[in-house]
């Protein structure tokens, strides 16, 4: 089951990468964030052009090119990710994507997914970069499939 689309969850994967990736690399080439990770380099370009805009990533150019994030690991939430990928509205969608689903007009999981989405949407904006990559480096966590 997928709860985030492709998008924001290969997004997340990526900033993590970035998060937990040594501190002398200041860029970190998308080419090696995609080979690690196993995710098309293609797909995470455009992803990290979003982010860029949203002012999450930077990027250079040239040889020793690549990402980094353009702020604190911990001023990055993974709202933050999602929304700048999804819309600020990600968390106001029906689940089952019908429109006009309300308290007036609900679709069979309504009444569920209002809480649910409003616990993610919580536990999200309180969850940094940060605090995922501290445990990723602590805790072996893994971001790649075996």
């Amino acid at each position: 089951m997928r709860l985030l689309p492709k998008t924001s969850t290969y997004a997340l994967r990526a900033m993590l990468y970035l998060t937990s990736a040594e501190p002398e690399q200041k860029f970190v080439p998308i080419k090696q964030i995609s080979d690690n990770l196993n995710l098309s380099f293609h797909f995470l370009t455009k992803l990290f052009q979003i982010l860029s805009k949203h002012g999450l990533v930077i990027s250079c150019r040239g040889p020793a090119g690549g990402v980094s994030l353009a702020k604190s690991a911990r001023d990055i939430s993974i709202r933050d990710i999602i929304f700048a990928l999804e819309g600020a509205d990600f968390f106001e969608k029906c689940i089952l994507l019908l429109p006009n689903c309300s308290d007036d007009q609900p679709c069979p999981f309504h009444e569920y997914w209002i809480k649910m989405r409003e616990d993610l949407k919580n536990m999200f904006t309180e969850t940094s970069l940060d605090e995922l990559g501290r445990k990723i480096k602590n805790q072996g966590l893994r971001l790649v499939a075996t």
